[in-house]
């Protein structure tokens, strides 16, 4: 498993890199780490499906709390702080990134199309 040994916030780009111990540096925007955070919130309780989450493209990270050895609690500016990125899951997002992306961009897509697609009563 990799293990993270630094981890740096740029504030204006609203960037956070990640490097581990394999040399290989992440770089994933907060909205990015906010809309997967690991949180029971975005990814659903149980079997629920993991949640949409709408409207983060302005949020930064506020705080960055170590968690032991092995993870970190990022504190967003919108309060949300309630999801542990442990270096495993840290290292899963770098792995899977373009893909989460294309994924979280498209179920996007899909619910701004089906908003439009309400069909509008009209009451005489």
């Amino acid at each position: 498993m990799k293990e993270v040994t630094k981890v740096h916030y740029h504030s204006v780009s609203k960037v956070l890199d990640v490097h581990f111990d394999d040399q290989t540096i992440a770089q994933f925007s907060a909205e990015f780490l906010r809309v997967h955070s690991p949180s029971a919130e975005v990814q659903g309780h149980g079997n629920e499906p993991m949640k949409l989450v709408l409207g983060k493209q302005h949020v930064g990270i506020s705080k960055i709390e170590p968690v032991g050895h092995y993870a970190i609690r990022l504190v967003f500016s919108d309060n949300h702080n309630s999801g542990l990125f442990s270096w495993h899951y840290l290292s899963e997002l770098q792995a899977n990134h373009d893909e989460l992306w294309l994924q979280y961009q498209t179920r996007v897509s899909e619910h701004e199309a089906s908003k439009d697609s309400v069909p509008i009563k009209f009451v005489p």
